[in-house]
């Protein structure tokens, strides 16, 4: 993975409350890029969730609330109108 430094300012609260949680030999680099990658990986889900009830939103609109199909699953499990 190719590396670059940046400089970044950080409240000092933050930075001793970062200290004091640092496990073991973690460096403050290692924390840091965890850290960007959790946040990075939370906005992609959260992306992800906005186009998924976005899309919920246009077909409830286009095509209004589809019936639950939680009965007719049932009912295939349980063998009920299988056509095997």
């Amino acid at each position: 993975m190719k590396l670059e430094a940046v400089t970044i300012r950080i409240p000092t609260d933050l930075l001793e409350q970062a200290r004091q949680f640092r496990e073991g030999s973690e460096s403050f680099n290692e924390m840091v890029v965890e850290a960007i990658a959790s946040e990075v990986q939370r906005r992609r889900i959260l992306t992800a969730h906005e186009r998924i009830v976005a899309r919920s939103a246009e077909l409830e609109a286009n095509k209004g609330i589809q019936s639950s199909s939680v009965e007719l699953i049932r009912q295939l499990r349980s063998g009920e109108e299988r056509r095997d």
